[in-house]
């Protein structure tokens, strides 16, 4: 009786596994005795690895593109520059063109990056401090209408720089900063989207506890951020830097509004009217074109030398 029982249900399970057999393939597998693996979802075309890398291959060319023909160009004097393709090489004259750059109108271009270096790298380190002082109380300190005063702040965020460059020209205007170096420097002290950006790394990256025992310690609230808080928050410092830094230095519209005094002027304003000088006169497209292969210099030798603190930043509030 058992051994009928047993034929029978082993009948069964043939009679299910045979039906659910549905292509010849199936059947020759089945019969074979080799289990097929589950059949996943097949991924649209569009996702495909070809896909994905020709994506980013017109993404780098339309980024390297621009920088190769920007190198080529500052190599050629003005006649080549107009005269010959805009990928080809020709007669190497980058010197001349840097000497010529750097001794039109008596050195302005030296005045104009040193401008620039005083606003993006005085006004970067002064954006950075506040925010992250702002954002540190923000996250540790408890005082009546915080999160009211951080929506305010997010605000902000949502505002676009050009929006507020009119209402900032009327405040200087007020009080005499028209045309004069502060009225560049200070509207970019204040930053909101670095308040929020300190606040979320100070949520991350310091514990409360240790806080709380330096204050048992008998450390006061600068020297606990000082000591405890900068250290800690260094990747987070230093991705804000670079950020603010490449801001200011490629900030125009609030100088172009705010500056009348071209010794006052960044590089990029300076540039801008040399490009407007040169529909008139070619000779000044090579100083344009040549500016702004030294213009990138410094932006670029920043990145580069604090690349490993930036990756890192990005890295940790990714994993957090």
């Amino acid at each position: 009786m058992t051994a009928i029982d047993t034929r029978v249900g082993g009948d069964q399970r043939l009679r299910t596994e045979t039906q659910a057999i549905t292509s010849p393939a199936d059947a020759g597998t089945a019969a074979r005795g080799i289990r097929r693996p589950p059949r996943g979802p097949v991924a649209p075309p569009l996702m495909s690895r070809w896909v994905v890398n020709l994506v980013l291959v017109l993404f780098a060319l339309y980024t390297l593109l621009p920088l190769t023909w920007l190198l080529i160009a500052s190599t050629k004097d003005t006649p080549d520059l107009f005269g010959t393709p805009g990928f080809s090489f020709a007669e190497f004259n980058l010197f001349e063109n840097l000497g010529r750059v750097f001794s039109f109108d008596d050195g302005i271009y030296a005045r104009w990056m040193l401008n620039t270096l005083l606003y993006a790298g005085l006004g970067s380190v002064a954006s950075v401090s506040v925010s992250f002082l702002a954002g540190y109380a923000f996250d540790k300190f408890d005082f009546p209408g915080k999160e009211r005063w951080f929506a305010f702040v997010l605000v902000g965020v949502l505002v676009p720089a050009a929006v507020t460059t009119v209402p900032l020209y009327l405040l200087a205007a007020n009080v005499g900063l028209v045309n004069t170096f502060w009225g560049v420097f200070l509207p970019g002290i204040a930053s909101p989207f670095g308040v929020y950006l300190a606040r979320v790394f100070s949520a991350s990256y310091v514990p409360v506890e240790l806080v709380e025992a330096a204050r048992l310690d008998g450390a006061g609230e600068f020297r606990t951020f000082a000591s405890i808080v900068v250290p800690l928050m260094k990747p987070g410092i230093v991705t804000l830097l670079l950020m603010s830094f490449s801001g200011i230095w490629n900030n125009f519209f609030l100088p172009l509004v705010m500056l009348t005094d071209k010794d006052l002027f960044p590089v990029s304003l300076g540039i801008y009217t040399w490009n407007g000088l040169a529909i008139a006169d070619p000779e000044f497209a090579s100083l344009v074109i040549v500016g702004s292969l030294v213009a990138m210099l410094p932006v670029i030798a920043l990145f580069l030398s604090l690349q490993r603190y930036w990756q890192a930043g990005i890295g940790s509030g990714a994993l957090k």
